[in-house]
């Protein structure tokens, strides 16, 4: 793109999409040296599409356009939105002080994301340049357990006495100079600043000067632990409908608050991780990974699925005579184990997810066991048929196609057994079953279909 394209391209065109002539503008901005037109290009963009914008640049452009753009400074919506793992780099390419800058004006719990972060010296640089009432609120919550409600949640809140009518709540909030940039509950407190219950801003404005604030609270009201991992926070926003939640200490005092926005990150970061782990993916991985990177994260499990393969194959090693005398078993042999591979896989999945919103338990599990076995009851006798009569066309052995269908049946029945059965002894065990279960119900399907196929076919063919 010239640089006559750079001055004439217009963001309204594209509708603040983040598509390929806007980064075409950018690479062309940047080419030319061009600050006005970077400028122009990106200031009407959200700070999420600059931080998409920043993840799909090369490292050397995304070096080119910090330093030309603001000269070296970030806007910290822009670092909060960013992707941890680059997140990272692109903060080694700020100043300290440039950096301090732009987390000072964020709200703590954002703060608190982008400081935990930072290599210790960083941590202390940074601190040491927020104001001492924001410096000591990160601090605490960085005191808290990482993954936690303290960690997540923000000190800004705005609070009421319980007495308090709701004229006495809206003149507060009109004479207030430090309210949050952005809130939905008015949370009522007692002299000991312990949560009584909230008030949300539309019932507050729809009501009249001398209605009691009690008088309107919300029947969602909950509070948060503090020390309450951060994934159940997740939940219980999910499962009650929640906006917003005052998180308490340990003497059940008011300390901060987690909103919807943060909640439904976490469970967006959660269902992401169990995404990747069912494919032995760390969830450390990242699209802005080097290739050794990408390569040493994923070995490991790559070596796990190895030894297990080898596992199947001494399995195939004991039925060498049975597949040297009937050379059929060969070409049917893996059909059998990719079925159950896959029926295993869709168990799985739905267990895992299951798991994670609380919805598999103690209590219904052995009916979800019984359906499961259905199912690939089900699956197996429709499916043994179809191969029965494949194998008996295809080779002229009746009784193949006998041991093929049984087969298919059989291991089915086992794919949704051990889909099922084994992330829920995982997760007893304390293992993160979306971590683990992909490779054992695997190696369980395969197993058992070379066995059962090859038995059968040892016991009915020779």
């Amino acid at each position: 793109m010239s640089k006559d394209a750079v001055a004439t391209y217009d963001n309204a065109d594209a509708g603040y999409v983040l598509d390929e002539q806007l980064i075409s503008a950018v690479r062309a901005a940047l080419e030319a040296g061009e600050r006005g037109a970077l400028e122009r290009i990106l200031s009407p963009l959200h700070p999420a599409d600059i931080a998409d914008l920043l993840e799909q640049i090369a490292p050397a452009e995304r070096r080119g356009l910090l330093q030309l753009w603001k000269g070296g400074e970030l806007e910290g919506e822009v670092l909060a939105e960013l992707d941890e793992a680059l997140r990272e780099d692109v903060i080694r390419e700020l100043e300290p002080e440039a950096l301090a800058e732009a987390v000072r004006d964020l709200e703590t719990d954002d703060m608190v994301d982008i400081v935990e972060d930072l290599d210790e010296p960083d941590q202390e640089e940074v601190l040491a340049a927020l104001p001492d009432a924001e410096r000591v609120a990160v601090e605490q919550a960085l005191s808290y357990p990482e993954g936690s409600a303290g960690r997540l949640m923000q000190r800004e809140v705005v609070v009421a006495p319980a007495h308090w009518t709701v004229g006495d709540a809206i003149d507060h909030l009109r004479g207030a100079d430090d309210l949050p940039g952005q809130f939905y509950h008015v949370i009522l407190v007692d002299p000991k600043m312990r949560p009584m219950g909230y008030v949300t801003l539309g019932k507050l404005l729809s009501s009249r000067r001398d209605t009691p604030l009690q008088a309107i609270t919300e029947d969602s009201f909950r509070t948060i632990s503090v020390d309450q991992p951060e994934e159940d926070v997740a939940y219980a926003f999910n499962h009650y409908h929640l906006i917003s939640a005052p998180v308490v200490d340990r003497n059940g005092r008011l300390v901060g608050v987690i909103t919807i926005d943060d909640a439904m990150e976490v469970l967006e970061e959660e269902t992401e991780e169990d995404m990747l782990r069912l494919a032995g993916v760390s969830e450390e991985e990242s699209l802005s990974d080097s290739a050794w990177e990408t390569s040493r994260q994923r070995m490991t499990w790559l070596f796990v699925n190895l030894l297990t393969a080898i596992l199947a194959s001494v399995v195939i090693a004991q039925f060498e005579d049975t597949i040297a005398r009937v050379v059929a078993l060969a070409v049917l042999m893996p059909i059998v184990a990719s079925m159950g591979g896959n029926a295993g896989t869709q168990a799985l999945t739905v267990a895992v997810r299951a798991l994670a919103t609380k919805d598999l338990t103690s209590a219904n599990l052995w009916r979800v066991v019984r359906r499961e076995v259905l199912v690939g009851l089900i699956n197996g006798m429709v499916f043994a048929v179809v191969m029965g009569v494949v194998g008996y066309l295809w080779f002229g052995l009746p009784e193949l196609g006998l041991v093929i269908a049984l087969s298919m049946v059989i291991n089915l029945i086992v794919a949704g057994l051990a889909g099922i059965l084994v992330p829920v002894v995982l997760e007893r065990l304390g293992i993160d079953p979306a971590l683990a279960s992909g490779t054992f119900v695997t190696t369980v399907t395969d197993v058992v279909g070379f066995f059962v196929f090859l038995g059968l076919a040892a016991a009915v063919l020779l």
